[in-house]
């Protein structure tokens, strides 16, 4: 009840308002503030109101200025970069190697024959065109062909070039039998879609990156047909590429490093990835207690026209990441001893709202196609998975180089006709990658490696001989060399030194920032303070209910005035009055005389008075046998 009734007051104090005017709330507030300007523009002469209301104008729009470009400066979310120098006992990255070239030759021989004898056939074309017009064609697969042709573009007319087909089917009006060499002519790709109604020309400034690009797209369509199982047993297994393994003191082997599949580099091993075992810490830095690997790349193995660089390839990473070898892998050079030394960078970046970075990859908008390896979130694999995405929404199959979601099939030239015209488009749009960049995050805390690379011949012609023979005798067991300079490949990864930098985003304006420039600016130029602001906040509450209560009151009037002017007519008479509360058959006078006459409706009520008229039936005489007494015996 209690609670109830303080509410009620509440309510009526509400209703009430200030119980000011205007004007005198603003005399009040003028006389009591503790702001300076306004006290002077009431107590001082009229010309002296004038140039302090104009002083105080004035101050008052450079401290809203301020404020707003304070306010705007808080809210663009600036970040400064602090740099920090730590010293302790690191965990050793994680080293992915793997063979520059994919396959074994002898193991893929079969499955390229084809394309093989086609693809010299291309060279004898773009080599000695006037011979190999003039010789026999062989028996060539035009099936791979017709799917992807190479052409040579005629640009000596530049208004009118003229496309040239390297097996005599020539187009654009040509003359039959017309050639041209490499020098003169631009070797292009002919890219077709809609069984050839649509076509495109992707050129190049290099007969070599033409063959090149172009033996890739046909090898990636007859891989793609193939399942990974077969895939994995065509490339360098483990044994044979990695000889000899030493960390630190201890020896390791081939059985210490975790096999994956990379459709760039075939079957890729890492080691110390940390997705089973618990990461390996380094115990002091210096060569001698880092990674110590020696290589046999097989070089002699190699896909001839798959391949064209010789080496290995190694990254080195972060504990459960992917490799992405081919954006981030260097090269170790065969015949050399490679030495590298590592330097660690921490970056730790802000969070919503100073940058766009994500922790864990969950908030952002793309399917991780990576997910599959149980590996942590990056940009790299964000940006791999949203083209995949798009190479299956707008080509229909999924392109053999990255994940493949489920119920999906890789595109290859029997089911998918159009797909190298399809990948080709995407591959060199512009809004495709805008729009992947634009939906994928960093990740907020990263870790890079610096690497020193140094490398020198390995081994010296005065030891060759005699580490070749050990080499060979423990992978072959064969007296005969069976290894050459040619293959091999020595690593040395270590940490240079124990001290890591730590690159840490902190927000350069605060909340604390903004406040004191506020009330700094506020003070300077109007010598106030929060409780100023408080008081003019009261005002502008009171304000608001004068106004809320002045409207009541004025709705009120107007519904009065209209209720009025119902009535037609003069109001009744206090008479009429009477004489209808007493006589119910009373009717008043339809018609009276006046200006405006008028009669009330039939359906409305009169009003009736607030105090009746008094029951004048209540003053007459009763007879008197009617009376009885108050006591037996006694009359009136």
């Amino acid at each position: 009840m209690h609670v109830k009734k303080h509410l009620l007051k509440c309510l009526h104090r509400l209703q009430k308002g200030p119980g000011y005017t205007y004007k005198e709330l603003l005399v009040w507030y003028c006389n009591n503030t503790n702001t300076h300007g306004p006290k002077r523009i009431i107590c001082e002469g009229p010309k002296k109101k004038a140039m302090w209301f104009l002083i105080t104008l004035l101050f008052t729009s450079l401290v809203c200025w301020q404020w707003g470009v304070f306010i705007k400066t808080y809210l663009s979310w600036e970040v400064s970069v602090s740099l920090s120098i730590g010293f302790k006992t690191m965990d050793f990255p994680a080293v992915t190697v793997c063979n520059a070239s994919p396959f074994q030759y002898s193991r893929v021989r079969h499955l390229l024959k084809d394309l093989d004898e086609l693809m010299e056939a291309v060279l004898e074309r773009i080599l000695a065109p006037e011979q190999s017009y003039g010789n026999a064609s062989r028996a060539l697969n035009s099936t791979l062909w017709d799917y992807m042709p190479l052409v040579l573009i005629d640009e000596q007319n530049p208004h009118r070039p003229v496309v040239l087909d390297l097996f005599g089917d020539n187009h654009n009006g040509s003359a039959p039998g017309r050639t041209c060499t490499a020098q003169a002519c631009k070797v292009a790709m002919r890219l077709c879609s809609l069984n050839g109604t649509v076509c495109t020309f992707r050129n190049f400034t290099s007969a070599t990156q033409a063959v090149t690009e172009w033996y890739l797209l046909q090898a990636t369509n007859i891989f793609s047909q193939v399942p990974n199982h077969e895939l994995v047993e065509m490339g360098y297994p483990a044994e044979r590429l990695i000889l000899a393994c030493l960390f630190g003191a201890e020896p390791c082997s081939y059985r210490n490093f975790t096999s994956i599949f990379h459709p760039d580099y075939g079957n890729c091993y890492i080691f110390n990835w940390g997705m089973t075992e618990k990461a390996l810490p380094s115990s002091n830095p210096g060569a001698e207690f880092g990674l110590k690997l020696i290589l046999d790349i097989g070089q002699d193995d190699y896909v001839p026209f798959l391949t064209s660089t010789a080496g290995a390839r190694l990254m080195l990473h972060e504990q459960r990441s992917y490799p992405f070898i081919k954006d981030k892998g260097i090269y170790a050079m065969s015949g050399t001893e490679t030495s590298i030394g590592v330097l660690v960078d921490r970056l730790e970046r802000k969070g919503e709202p100073y940058s766009q970075c994500t922790m864990n990859g969950s908030d952002v908008p793309v399917r991780n196609l990576y997910s599959d390896y149980n590996t942590t979130y990056s940009i790299q694999a964000c940006i791999r998975s949203c083209f995949q995405d798009h190479m299956i929404q707008n080509c229909s199959c999924g392109h053999y180089l990255y994940p493949l979601p489920r119920g999906q099939s890789y595109c290859n030239n029997r089911q998918f006709p159009d797909w190298a015209y399809c990948y080709s488009h995407l591959r060199m749009s512009v809004v495709q990658r805008e729009t992947c960049i634009n939906m994928c995050k960093e990740s907020c805390n990263d870790t890079q490696y610096k690497m020193t690379i140094s490398m020198a011949d390995w081994p010296s012609e005065a030891s060759e001989d005699w580490i070749f023979h050990v080499l060979s005798q423990e992978r072959d067991q064969s007296t005969n060399i069976t290894l050459s300079r040619k293959g091999i490949v020595k690593l040395n990864i270590y940490f240079q030194e124990f001290n890591y930098r730590t690159f840490e985003e902190s927000a350069a304006n605060n909340i604390v920032w903004l406040l004191s420039n506020l009330g700094g600016q506020f003070g300077f130029w109007m010598g106030g303070s929060v409780l100023c602001l408080i008081e003019f906040g009261e005002i502008l509450i009171d304000f608001v209910w004068i106004t809320i209560i002045k409207l009541v009151a004025f709705a009120k009037s107007l519904r009065q005035r209209r209720a009025q002017a119902r009535y037609a007519g003069p109001p009744p008479t206090v008479a009429e009055l009477v004489e209808a509360h007493t006589n119910f058959g009373f009717q008043p006078d339809v018609a009276r005389p006046g200006p405006d006459p008028g009669t009330y409706a039939d359906e409305q009520t009169l009003p009736i008075p607030g105090t009746p008229p008094p029951n004048y039936d209540s003053l007459r005489l009763q007879p008197l046998d009617v009376i009885e007494s108050d006591s037996e015996g006694d009359a009136i």
